[in-house]
């Protein structure tokens, strides 16, 4: 008998507001994410951010508004968010992956301190 050895890939269940400034993402697996969301447009990998070929980070924090928030998000196939936020920006992708790896609740903080 043939066992199944296939991985669930890592997604969202629910997105939920959780403060002016903090988003919270469930994942299948019952985690619960929590994000200041400036740091995730902070995070932003698209081409206006991040120099394509010296993967240099591009954005300048200070301009990004200490009150973004996002406006939108839609679901890009399987594996990412496409956000659009409130200071205009819309062409980064945020895989699954990275917003997880980007977790800022207190367990995977103190993980991350830990390492």
């Amino acid at each position: 008998m043939a066992v199944n050895t296939m991985k669930i890939p890592l997604a969202p269940t629910a997105l939920n507001q959780l403060a002016p400034q903090t988003l919270g993402i469930t994942w299948n697996d019952g985690h619960e994410s929590k994000y200041f969301v400036r740091n995730i447009r902070l995070s932003c990998r698209c081409a206006n951010c991040i120099d394509e070929w010296t993967r240099e980070k591009i954005l300048k924090d200070e301009t990004v508004p200490q009150d973004i928030r996002p406006k939108k998000m839609e679901t890009v196939g399987r594996y990412a968010l496409q956000i659009n936020w409130s200071d205009g920006h819309n062409t980064g992708i945020f895989t699954f992956e990275q917003l997880r790896s980007q977790c800022e609740c207190d367990p995977c903080l103190k993980q991350k301190n830990n390492h």
